[in-house]
């Protein structure tokens, strides 16, 4: 994690056992206290999320594991596993639920986990539409717990196959994104310049669908599960050669156009959380046509290195046209895996 981002990873110890977003943990779970104060004592870490008050809005608590497991029914053999031992989110904060999630499953991805699960209470339905959604099946029960399960296994569905992408039958773009915008909006790709950046704990911020406006021409040939490596343009005053740069990679939900809705209220619900324009901007860009085009993706995950405009054009292959406008460009498959190698993604990112 960041310094500057509001969720971190600290030592249970550090963590007040008093706080009452425990008291629920509490009373569906014997000796919880006992389980925290050994956990504590272990040195074990957990990701958490405060409210300016300093009282907690999240946590989460992931475990590396090579056991058996006979409580659970159908019972675990022995295997390497991820488990989300403790998880609980405020449960109006729904959008904080895809940031967690995000967590979770980059973490199974790079540390080459090929099985994750997690155990909840029956009545906590707002957690498991959440893990179905991003492709947890039912294995079975653990005592009065159901058991929810993740490997990978492709199905397609780019939210259950979420943070992974896959190359079959799509096409591969470049879409550019202004600095004002782009590290607000994948706060995960922030350039190393960018030391003062504090992340928000905003629903744009949490949110992995995120919502792009354009009038560039192309994007609306755009299909679901298109690939999108998204290019930071340079700063006012700096040369592009060397600060332009691709932060990450996308994948497309789907495009609309403006004239899609038919009015602004359904145009400001679909633009949803994804989106950081105020209302106010949001109404202007409804009246005035000017961003016609809505690209909704899903924010996979950052290059481990950032790839600067020098490289894109001499190593990657990009065109050096003065006439090729670089706010969309199409890419061929051999340009884009050669993105993913030069910005240091695990192969296991990628299914084949």
């Amino acid at each position: 994690m960041y310094k500057n981002d509001p969720i971190q990873e600290v030592p249970f110890s550090k963590i007040n056992l008093n706080d009452s977003f425990f008291d629920s943990l509490r009373s569906d779970y014997d000796g919880f206290d006992n389980w925290f104060k050994k956990k504590s004592n272990s040195g074990a870490k957990a990701y958490v999320l405060y409210k300016e008050t300093g009282a907690l809005w999240a946590f989460l608590y992931l475990k590396d594991e090579t056991v058996s497991d006979d409580t659970i029914n159908p019972e675990f053999t022995l295997h390497r596993r991820l488990k989300i031992g403790t998880f609980k989110i405020e449960a109006h904060r729904t959008v904080l639920g895809q940031r967690f999630m995000t967590i979770i499953l980059r973490k199974m991805i790079s540390e080459n986990y090929d099985f994750t699960y997690v155990t909840f209470l029956p009545k906590q339905k707002h957690l498991k539409g959440l893990f179905e959604k991003f492709g947890f099946k039912e294995w079975g029960t653990k005592n009065k717990e159901l058991v929810y399960y993740k490997d990978l296994v492709y199905t397609g569905n780019i939210y259950k196959d979420f943070p992974r992408i896959s190359m079959k039958n799509k096409s591969e773009n470049l879409l550019s994104v202004w600095p004002k915008y782009h590290t607000q909006l994948f706060p995960d790709s922030r350039l190393n310049t960018e030391n003062n950046f504090q992340r928000e704990d905003v629903a744009f911020a949490n949110t992995i669908e995120k919502v792009y406006l354009t009038k560039m021409s192309g994007v609306n040939d755009l299909s679901k599960g298109d690939l999108l490596v998204i290019y930071r343009t340079a700063e006012n005053g700096k040369k592009a050669y060397y600060n332009s740069v691709a932060t990450s990679i996308c994948t497309v939900i789907e495009v609309k156009t403006i004239q899609d809705f038919a009015n602004f209220i359904s145009f400001k619900d679909y633009c949803g959380k994804g989106t950081i324009f105020t209302d106010r901007e949001l109404s202007y860009f409804y009246d005035s046509k000017r961003y016609p085009y809505i690209v909704k993706m899903l924010y996979n995950f950052p290059l481990e290195n950032r790839i600067i405009r020098k490289a894109l054009l001499e190593d990657v292959g990009l065109p050096t046209s003065q006439e090729t406008y670089w706010g969309y460009i199409n890419l061929n498959n051999e340009q884009f895996k050669k993105v993913l190698e030069l910005g240091g993604i695990n192969e296991n990112f990628i299914i084949n």
